[in-house]
């Protein structure tokens, strides 16, 4: 009968207490991060500085000076004094936010609905579809003269098939009552597409499950979308009402191709004063002009998106 040695004995039992089985000690290898994957935000971060970072602060830096195209000079803040001493100023903010807000809520209103269309057994679904989602893809410019020339109030076919139900034809774009509104209506027709297409990706989105549990139990089609449908489109609710807010404050390009800011000062909004003065050759003023509808579209979006994103619908 063998007896193990004292030696034995201790190497075994240290065996047992590591949990490793018998053999030679390996030395343990440190654990050292590779900075592999950090490559790869190289190009997204040097993108980022030169489209973003060095253009921003560039601005900030010239709205502080009287500049051209070979000099500047240093003048502070008398850019900034002189913007809000416009008389166009106060009216353009009005016009800005009511041309904003306006056309943000109608996106969001028309493309839901819209959404639930299509997104139901309705004939022809993939065709209107693609009808819905066609003016997004039309040159911005090109969608301001098309329907400057629809909406012209003596030549136009609106007013002519208007005329020919003996009903009133106004000047859509030549009435000061009308024309940031009718502006308002062509920006809504070209843009609601890409809403439409936001709130169709968070309806499918959806589990058919909580549908089919709702019908099992007896509710009806208002609440299903009431207690359903709606909560659970939060998401893209959000987005929709980010983006098209962002795209109604800064909005110029429809504007400029209809009306030019016309008649008189009665649809200018902040981007067109800012490029009028730019027109002008008021570079610095015009930089300063930038900076201000920067730092506006900033101080709303940034809170509203903190609000609208707060409380998630959990699934």
């Amino acid at each position: 009968m063998s007896t193990a040695t004292p030696a034995t004995a201790v190497q075994a039992a240290d065996i047992i207490t590591e949990g490793r089985s018998p053999g030679p000690a390996k030395p343990r290898k440190s654990r050292i991060r590779s900075a592999y994957p950090t490559w790869f935000f190289i190009p997204a971060i040097a993108l980022y500085v030169i489209f973003f970072a060095i253009p921003t602060f560039s601005s900030f830096y010239f709205s502080l000076t009287r500049w051209s195209l070979f000099d500047s000079q240093f003048i502070g803040f008398a850019n900034y004094v002189q913007f809000f001493q416009d008389p166009q100023l106060y009216t353009s903010f009005i016009h800005t936010f009511i041309y904003a807000f306006l056309t943000s809520a109608a996106k969001v209103v028309i493309g839901f609905l819209l959404a639930l269309l299509l997104t139901g057994p309705v004939v022809g679904r993939g065709y209107l579809r693609a009808i819905v989602f066609f003016p997004v893809l039309l040159s911005t410019i090109g969608v301001g003269i098309l329907w400057k020339s629809l909406l012209d109030p003596f030549h136009g076919m609106v007013n002519a098939v208007l005329g020919f139900f003996g009903l009133p034809q106004p000047g859509w774009f030549t009435d000061p009552n009308l024309a940031l509104y009718s502006i308002a209506g062509v920006d809504i027709w070209k843009g609601v597409g890409i809403a439409t297409l936001i709130f169709m990706a968070g309806i499918v989105a959806i589990p058919s499950e909580y549908f089919e549990a709702a019908r099992i139990d007896g509710a009806s089609s208002w609440q299903i979308l009431r207690r359903i449908t709606i909560p659970l489109s939060r998401g893209a609710t959000a987005t929709v009402i980010i983006l098209s807010l962002i795209g109604g404050l800064r909005s110029f390009d429809i504007i400029w191709a209809t009306t030019g800011g016309g008649p008189g000062f009665t649809s200018d909004v902040l981007a067109s004063v800012i490029y009028k003065q730019y027109q002008a050759g008021f570079y610095g003023l015009s930089t300063a002009g930038n900076v201000i509808l920067f730092l506006v579209v900033t101080a709303i979006m940034v809170p509203l998106s903190y609000v609208l994103n707060r409380k998630q619908v959990e699934l």
